[in-house]
């Protein structure tokens, strides 16, 4: 008879500790590419993201995101340590700029593929899960959740 492996308890939760590092180095690749796009070739498209009634220049509200996604990306990149804050930051600011992807889809304009309500409703639905993705990659959740438990 084989031996089989031993699996411990160890390896399940090295292999999740790897899972959201993947995650959050994918996550942070992702915020670097959009900031850059913000600031180059997709600078016109995420006018259609600012909504009409915010006071600010659009030109303004697309690069300064843009440089928001680049340092936050960075930051996930390589402040491996200021992950959980930075799990918390990234989740606001995917909070923060949703109202432009709901005026976007209230506005019925198109951009980047968008050009229907259905695209732009299912477009919606997505930005939930990039904060559940800041949040599960950076360990926020959990150690929110192990404070909770512990009662500090």
């Amino acid at each position: 008879m084989a031996d089989t492996p031993v699996h411990s308890h160890h390896d399940g939760s090295r292999l999740r500790r790897g899972r959201r590092t993947a995650g959050r180095l994918l996550l942070g690749g992702f915020l670097v590419l959009a900031g850059v796009s913000h600031l180059s070739w997709n600078r016109e498209a995420f006018y259609a993201q600012v909504p009409p009634w915010l006071p600010l220049d659009r030109d303004f509200v697309v690069v300064a995101s843009g440089l928001v996604e680049i340092v936050l990306g960075v930051g996930l990149l390589l402040l491996r340590r200021r992950r959980v804050a930075l799990g918390w930051i990234v989740a606001g600011f995917f909070v923060a700029v949703f109202p432009g992807n709901i005026s976007q889809f209230a506005t019925g304009t198109n951009s980047f593929g968008l050009n229907s309500d259905l695209s732009r409703g299912i477009r919606l639905l997505f930005q939930p899960l990039l904060v559940l993705w800041a949040l599960w990659s950076t360990g926020a959740w959990q150690a929110w959740r192990e404070s909770r438990r512990t009662g500090q």
